[in-house]
């Protein structure tokens, strides 16, 4: 069954990683296109899910950057926003596990302007999934916006929503007082342990999910770095292990893991609702999915998300 198409909604983010300067008292940068909205819409495109991706795309150097790298992964910009703001930088730094720390240079840039006017146009009529997440969804003045289109989009498409907490630019509670709203329009959460350690601190997985599907998520994964990922569906869990792979770094593995979610449930038929024909077993064979798409990942510099060939030649070395 081919996948129906999936909308993603959020932001684009110039990612300039610290690279040895040529002189002394110089910075060297190397920008590459990210943005965990923008990563998730050119994982999916590359997997062979047709994903179109609503985003404000600034006129400027990083916003042709964005729209070529879009372009090039077979991403819909259709409705695209072609936005007169500049566009979102963040600058990385990676620790020793290839785990990278940002500092964000964000004010009034164009990714969290959203207007009602500019997503009232968005014909839905075949997605069979919304997913945003991350800065667009939380921060002002568009955050509302992008909550009141979801709103809207949840009779119609399954919901999805990955937090990707950023405390640098967004107050924690902030995130924590809209969380339990997201859930009641999310059917999909997916977080990292690290935002969970932040929103919930010192609070078992376990616990955390409980919490998220009393308040409307149906099914809720938390990656867990090596450790694999979690996955609870209305309460039934079960534990996926991490692909192992030799890590350049983790930048968009979360990303990646979500479009490969995505994907996999879209590719078998299980979106477009509110997963009510979702099982255990299917939930273990999409996070298993998942799992090897963050790990090709992590395998390469910056949010360079895998294409599908990619999986297979992964499978047939595997299988060898």
């Amino acid at each position: 069954m081919s996948p129906r198409q999936i909308t993603v909604l959020g932001e684009c983010v110039a990612d300039a990683f610290t690279e040895p300067a040529s002189a002394a008292n110089e910075l060297a940068l190397r920008v590459l296109p990210g943005g965990g909205p923008a990563n998730t819409a050119v994982a999916l495109a590359r997997l062979g899910t047709p994903a179109r991706f609503l985003a404000r795309l600034s006129g400027d150097v990083f916003g042709r950057l964005f729209r070529d790298r879009l372009e090039a992964s077979g991403v819909d910009l259709s409705y695209a926003v072609a936005a007169a703001e500049p566009s979102t930088l963040a600058v990385a730094e990676l620790d020793a596990q290839g785990r990278a720390a940002f500092s964000f240079h964000a004010q009034n840039t164009a990714d969290w302007q959203w207007t009602p006017q500019e997503l009232a146009r968005v014909d839905l009529s075949d997605t069979a999934c919304v997913h945003t997440g991350s800065l667009a969804l939380v921060r002002e003045p568009g955050g509302a916006v992008v909550e009141d289109f979801l709103a809207a989009a949840a009779p119609r498409a399954t919901v999805s929503i990955d937090p990707n907490v950023r405390p640098l630019l967004v107050r924690l509670d902030a995130y924590r007082d809209r969380l339990a709203h997201w859930c009641g329009l999310a059917d999909i959460l997916r977080l990292s342990e690290d935002d969970l350690e932040l929103l919930l601190p010192g609070t078992p997985p376990e616990q955390a999910c409980d919490t998220w599907h009393a308040a409307g998520a149906r099914l809720v994964v938390v990656t867990l770095g090596t450790d694999g990922a979690l996955a609870s569906l209305d309460g039934e869990r079960l534990r996926v292990p991490a692909v192992a792979t030799r890590v350049v770094d983790t930048v968009g593995a979360g990303d990646s893991f979500t479009a490969g979610l995505l994907h996999h449930l879209g590719a078998r038929g299980l979106l477009g609702g509110r997963l009510t024909g979702l099982g255990l077993d299917e939930v273990a064979e999409a996070c298993l999915f998942a799992a090897r798409v963050a790990a090709l990942t992590c395998s390469v510099a910056g949010p360079n998300p895998p294409w599908q060939r990619d999986l297979v030649q992964l499978a047939t070395a595997e299988g060898a």
